[in-house]
């Protein structure tokens, strides 16, 4: 027989893998935007007892032509659930899905491990929240990774 079956465990765990990584998805996005308010606002008490998320907000590195580097968090956690959401109505989603998250995944990767080697070697501060969206981004591409993979296999 030329189409192969699915198996029951893939059944099962390609949606955990996908709502979980919505989930982080919207996590990242509240993170980011939270992020954002705080650039704006300057209020020191939305860095919960540490001043190091103003100071990492305010340093040369938060803006990339005078674009809140927290707007490229937001735009790309969004893009993360649009498509896994958009994965269940369109094929091109479904079939490019778990490459394009991959791949926006990877991207953000690599940008939160540079911010958060600045934070640590060049600003000296450490913002909390930057972490929590560093740890957030990597979850998301370890997900990504195993979907891709999945999805590969079949």
């Amino acid at each position: 027989m030329a189409v192969r079956m699915r198996t029951s465990s893939k059944d099962k765990s390609e949606p955990i893998l996908k709502w979980a990584s919505i989930i982080l998805a919207i996590l990242g996005a509240v993170d980011a935007i939270y992020l954002l308010v705080l650039k704006y606002t300057q209020l020191e008490a939305l860095c919960v007892g540490n001043r190091g998320c103003l100071t990492v907000n305010n340093s040369i590195y938060s803006e990339i032509y005078d674009i809140p580097v927290s707007t490229f968090g937001i735009a790309a956690y969004l893009a993360i659930a649009g498509i896994l959401l958009l994965e269940a109505r369109l094929r091109l989603a479904r079939e490019n899905g778990p490459l394009a998250i991959f791949g926006i995944s990877l991207a953000g990767m690599a940008f939160s491990a540079y911010l958060t080697w600045l934070e640590f070697y060049v600003i000296h501060a450490v913002c909390p929240f930057c972490i929590a969206s560093t740890i957030i981004i990597t979850l998301i591409f370890i997900l990504a990774i195993i979907r891709l993979v999945k999805q590969t296999a079949d």
